[in-house]
């Protein structure tokens, strides 16, 4: 004869609420772990939302510096665009491909706007962008740092020492002077400092803009914008 197994109804009603708790626990933890991923992605490369969706659009910023980096267009442009950027950054290379030409064309040529380059080596996921960083400041060394620039743009999978000392020599560059300045690791210090520099006015992801002047402030904006977005930026600094 089977034997017969009987609950209480107190018993029943504790393990019934004892199993929900469980997974509500369980739920919870799924869903912070998964916000936590989230978060991870924004501030390590700001256009995880992808073209067309800006991630961060802040006001204006108190101070900014372009350093004595790299500038494309007329020194004495209206405008300033300082892009903290990291050249293994695909998000970096979206805007370098689908974005500057416009902005190029209709701002930096025409004198409206000038390009400040500024190093944000997001080096924990992106293992090149460091030496990158270095080599194009060993380009910028023999004047040459915008079409290095481009270069390491143009071939963002095949980044390597080899490759920068190849691009060096197919450029032009005096190679003796660049394969030393580069192993050597001589702009390090530079690199750090434009990293740390953007972290002090809350750089967090590449790439990143402040576009505006020194005596009106900059508009900080964050991601691989659609041009939409950094013409609008740079028609409400030119309008004051």
């Amino acid at each position: 004869m089977a034997e017969i197994i009987t609950i209480k109804k107190s018993t029943f009603q504790l393990l019934i609420v004892s199993f929900v708790s469980v997974l509500l626990v369980a739920s919870f933890l799924a869903g912070y772990a998964a916000g936590s991923s989230r978060i991870t992605g924004q501030v390590t490369e700001a256009a995880l939302q992808g073209p067309g969706q800006p991630l961060e659009q802040k006001g204006l910023a108190a101070k900014v510096s372009a350093d004595d980096d790299p500038v494309k267009g007329d020194p004495k442009a209206a405008v300033t665009i300082i892009e903290f950027a990291d050249f293994q950054c695909p998000f970096c290379g979206r805007f370098f491909q689908q974005t500057l030409p416009q902005v190029e064309n209709d701002y930096i040529k025409t004198g409206k706007a000038k390009l400040v380059y500024r190093d944000f080596p997001l080096d924990s996921i992106h293992p090149q962008a460091k030496p990158a960083a270095e080599a194009a400041e060993c380009a910028k060394e023999q004047g040459k740092f915008w079409e290095f620039h481009d270069k390491i743009f143009q071939n963002q999978q095949s980044l390597s020492l080899d490759s920068y000392k190849k691009w060096a020599n197919e450029l032009g560059l005096n190679t003796n002077q660049f394969n030393s300045c580069v192993d050597s690791n001589k702009y390090a210090a530079e690199v750090q400092k434009d990293f740390q520099d953007g972290s002090n006015v809350g750089v967090s992801g590449t790439p990143t803009f402040f576009i505006g002047n020194d005596a009106k402030g900059y508009q900080q904006i964050v991601g691989a914008q659609p041009y939409s977005v950094i013409k609008d930026a740079i028609e409400k600094a030119l309008a004051g």
